[in-house]
């Protein structure tokens, strides 16, 4: 059936066309001299002919000229066995090579003019583009690993330095990308170069996306404000600055005046672009990752787009934000003293939040706090408070507190600070709840590192360390220096007999670190394969909560050492101590009287209650003891500074000098 039917429409087009063509056209003549049956044959001939290269050669011009134009020349020549005279061949690869032309710029136009008026066509190969870079990045980066690490090398200098060029390139390749991208990227670069426990190449690389914000002009600002509020910008505010105060990677901040109350607010206004592309820039993020664990399942990093997945969401959502700025506010109202301010929000949609202006400086700019007479060393433990007491006892904390998001200023009158500055916390949108169990677990771990290291004490750290995350004796030494930002108490982690520096029983030995030591903690996850293996193993492991504290511990310390301060590094991790005793007493002290009231009061609970009293008492005292003579200490350091300034300087001299400003 179907041989006669392609019979049949041969020799119609054979009939209806013959007087149309050329008369010496070679297609024609082609057409006609064969007979309507044995078309089909001559096709499948030409086919097999054609796949098993049973033809000669061409030339090389005229294998580059084949397109949709010539085939019909071509399949002629092979019905008819014949060749076409070169001239009128020539003549017709001329006007195939202007017809292929034609419709490349036939195709460009169209592509042009799509992408020009439909914004889907946009979105759509801005996306694939987007997509596209993350997935190259991606890939590169994991073969780069494979193959360098699977290397053999002749000695220790020459793995280190190819392990530590292959962190450098990698990250280099992400940071292109992010750069690129922009948006969330910006967002996702900025957490990752918080993580302390990465490599230093890492870190290093990534961290100038901390500051590298590009502002949205004001134009779109207008637009987008008056398509999420329905209002315009000269409604609501009488003055209203073009020039935003403020960029971050996921908004911009400009300073106004509210129309209604004539008082100056800050409007925080999301980029509006992100809404465009956050959901498939998620996408790509996560996809991308499942495919490195796909084909390299050691490379673990799906924890990092599942993170991305929960949370991005809600930091676009201004709402929300607004939602944890006012349960921030409930969380410390019932504090007759604290140095904490979280600014009122008046008004919030989804991408758009108008709050109450702040009129103070970054908390670590040294020399704004020389000019109010600010004491950096008090400052940096009101911080170490502000954040425990969220972590430890409200168990909702803020999860992003780098020192973009914390403004200082002297204290107002009637302010609730105990000394003569408050703290200002902005960017509310990333909180984190913490179950009970996780909270009080995480407070032993604590007390069991500031004990001293005695064998029951070790064990007390591990035994914690599983419970609050997943953390199995292998991979403790890696937790710990997490935790601790040190190369390992003793007992614990570390146990090279080529390590000769000593070790700290516990974080109240913690003096500050040796030249061999920061070699140690940079150099340990370069040197071996399997190491930096476990630690993504351990990251995959860890809950994100508790991945988020280590995060906030890591911001803390950094704040800690951006302002100069004179005290140990270890008295900060005294007041997160305090936190915990504080936090595991009312935890017994509420299984207390729970027990109480279901089973009565006997001897042995009794008992249990007073121990648990005393061990508190204990504990939080004797760490207020330690604090003074670490802060004593700390004054002195200020003024012996302050006297070499005054000698060296004079008057002037010696302020900058005890500012740690010279």
């Amino acid at each position: 059936m179907l041989p006669s039917t392609l019979s049949a429409h041969f020799a119609r087009i054979s009939l209806s066309h013959a007087a149309t063509l050329p008369p010496r056209s070679l297609l024609t003549r082609s057409l006609l001299s064969v007979s309507p049956s044995s078309c089909l044959g001559h096709v499948r001939t030409y086919v097999s002919l054609k796949s098993s290269s049973g033809f000669p050669a061409r030339n090389s011009q005229a294998q580059s000229q084949r397109s949709i134009f010539t085939w019909p020349l071509i399949i002629a020549e092979k019905l008819s066995g014949q060749r076409v005279r070169t001239r009128r061949r020539r003549r017709y690869f001329r006007y195939a090579r202007i017809a292929n032309y034609a419709t490349l710029v036939g195709l460009l136009t169209v592509a042009v003019l799509s992408y020009d008026s439909c914004e889907r066509c946009q979105h759509t190969l801005l996306a694939i583009v987007r997509c596209a870079r993350v997935a190259k990045a991606v890939i590169l980066g994991t073969v780069d690993y494979k193959r360098t690490f699977s290397r053999q090398y002749g000695d220790e200098g020459e793995a280190h330095d190819a392990y530590s060029k292959c962190h450098r390139r990698t990250a280099e390749r992400i940071l292109d990308v992010l750069q690129t991208n922009g948006g969330i990227y910006i967002k996702l670069g900025q957490h990752t170069s918080s993580i302390q426990l990465l490599p230093i190449e890492w870190t290093s690389t990534l961290r100038p996306l901390q500051d590298q914000c590009i502002p949205t002009p004001y134009s779109e600002i207008e637009a987008m404000f008056v398509a999420d509020t329905g209002r315009s910008l000269e409604e609501l505010f009488s003055e209203f600055d073009p020039e935003p105060i403020g960029v971050a990677s996921l908004a911009q901040v400009h300073l106004a005046r509210d129309r209604e109350s004539d008082r100056r607010v800050a409007v925080k206004i999301q980029h509006p672009h992100l809404d465009e592309f956050a959901k498939i820039d998620m996408i790509a993020v996560t996809v991308s990752l499942k495919l490195v664990k796909q084909f390299f399942p050691e490379f673990e990093f799906s924890w990092l787009g599942e993170e991305i997945q929960q949370n991005l969401p809600l930091e676009l959502d201004f709402v929300h934000e607004a939602y944890n700025a006012h349960r921030a506010t409930q969380d410390f109202a019932k504090l007759k003293k604290t140095s904490l301010y979280i600014p009122q929000v008046l008004r919030a949609t989804k991408r758009t939040l108008i709050m109450e202006y702040i009129d103070g400086a970054r908390v670590d700019d040294l020399v704004y706090l020389a000019k109010h007479d600010i004491d950096r060393n008090k400052v940096s433990q009101e911080l170490q408070r502000i954040f425990s007491r969220m972590v430890y006892i409200n168990g909702f904390f803020h999860a992003d507190p780098h020192p973009g998001n914390l403004l200082i200023r002297p204290a107002p009158p009637n302010s609730r600070s105990p000394y003569n500055f408050e703290i200002a916390l902005l960017d509310h949108g990333l909180y984190f709840d913490i179950e009970d169990d996780l909270r009080i677990n995480y407070a032993r771990l604590w007390l069991s590192l500031i004990a001293s290291g005695t064998p029951k004490v070790v064990e007390d750290r591990k035994k914690y360390a599983e419970l609050v995350g997943n953390i199995q004796p292998d991979m403790y030494p890696i937790f710990e220096t997490a935790i601790t930002g040190r190369a390992g108490l003793e007992g614990g982690a570390y146990e090279d007999p080529s390590i000769t520096f000593k070790r700290a029983g516990s974080m109240l030995d913690l003096a500050s670190q040796s030249d061999e030591e920061l070699e140690i903690i940079r150099n340990a996850l370069m040197e071996k394969e399997g190491l930096i293996l476990s630690l993504f193993d351990m990251l995959r492991r860890v809950p994100r909560r508790v991945l988020m504290i280590l995060k906030l511990n890591d911001l803390t310390r950094h704040l800690d050492n951006s302002l100069a301060t004179t005290h140990s590094r270890s008295r900060i991790f005294l007041i997160v101590a305090r936190y915990c005793s504080v936090a595991v007493w009312q935890d017994e002290r509420n299984r207390f009287f729970n027990q109480w009231r279901n089973d009565g009061l006997s001897l042995s609970l009794l008992t249990r209650g007073i121990s648990s009293f005393w061990a508190y008492h204990m504990v939080y005292d004797g760490l207020r003891i330690v604090e003074w003579f670490m802060d004593t200490k700390a004054q002195l350091v200020k003024t012996k500074a302050y006297l070499r300034g005054l000698y060296t300087q004079g008057w002037s001299g010696a302020k900058l000098a005890a500012a740690g400003l010279a």
